[in-house]
């Protein structure tokens, strides 16, 4: 009987591609960057929302991202709307510094915001937003055919806790007029040495009436039983906390700038929004991060 060789096995089914590690989310976003967008997406749906952001939910599901923070304390059950009242104070920051005569407005970190679409700027102002290229091609596509609603928007692809001084200024920033900068949560994510250049440059490219908003987290609250679990979920995504401070106030004045930090739960949207979550606050809890605001000193 002649020798039959058995039928080849079938080959294997390729194995499905892992999804994207959450501290890589995918084309290059960081994950605070999508969380911020899906808190937007939810507060855009709501009757009379904070902030309106109708690309949020676009940019979304363009990057195939529907995921949160980490973990299911507390912290973060409130961190969406913490989100919208952080975008609302700065919408109004950069509103008010706008018609106060900072025509130019610089975004350190923009990622997936939609500041240069979604507000109502004053005639002649000219958004320039520093990120990632990556970010920016990617925001983009997804914009594509959409018209900004400032008179004029720049995308400064540079990494924005790098050296990104010359190429804003290549894309039109005028350092002898007045900017209004923010940097809504590029700084605390940083070492502190990259915080230190951040500030520096944007202190030398800053002309008098200039103004900044950031948010900072403050050190004294960052080991409580609020705060601490959250950090070591943050830390599985490879995302930290590294910059804090405790006296806000005093760093900024030794950049140059005159800061202040909003007393939070005397603005009614503030209260209105997180007052379900007060109950499970402490006082140091609720002043777990500042809303810092400042305007250039005299010579600085």
């Amino acid at each position: 009987m002649p020798d039959t060789a058995p039928p080849p096995s079938p080959a294997p089914p390729p194995s499905p591609a892992p999804p994207p590690s959450p501290a890589s989310p995918p084309g290059g976003l960081s994950r605070v960057a999508l969380w911020t967008a899906a808190a937007h997406a939810a507060e855009h749906e709501r009757p009379e929302p904070y902030v309106r952001d109708p690309w949020a939910a676009d940019l979304l599901r363009a990057a195939g991202a529907d995921t949160g923070p980490p973990g299911d304390g507390p912290l973060q059950r409130l961190l969406p709307d913490w989100a919208t009242v952080r975008s609302r104070f700065f919408d109004e920051h950069l509103l008010a510094a706008a018609r106060s005569g900072c025509r130019q407005v610089v975004l350190l970190g923009a990622g997936l915001d939609t500041r240069a679409y979604r507000l109502d700027w004053p005639t002649g102002v000219h958004v320039l937003e520093v990120e990632e290229p990556a970010v920016l091609a990617f925001k983009e596509r997804v914009l594509d055919g959409c018209r900004p609603s400032c008179g004029r928007h720049s995308a400064v692809g540079a990494d924005p806790a790098g050296d990104w001084g010359d190429a804003l200024v290549a894309a039109g920033l005028d350092p002898l007029r007045p900017t209004a900068w923010l940097a809504e949560t590029l700084l605390y994510h940083r070492q502190p040495h990259t915080v230190e250049s951040v500030v520096r440059t944007m202190t030398k490219l800053s002309a008098p009436g200039s103004t900044f908003g950031a948010e900072c987290v403050n050190a004294r609250a960052a080991s409580s039983s609020f705060v601490a679990p959250f950090l070591d979920a943050l830390s599985t995504t490879g995302i930290a906390w590294h910059w804090q401070l405790d006296a806000p106030e005093r760093w900024w004045a030794g950049h140059g700038w005159q800061a202040r930090t909003a007393d939070l739960f005397a603005l009614p949207y503030v209260v209105q929004r997180l007052s379900p979550y007060l109950p499970l606050l402490t006082e140091a809890d609720a002043h777990c991060v500042f809303l810092t605001t400042g305007t250039l000193r005299e010579g600085g």
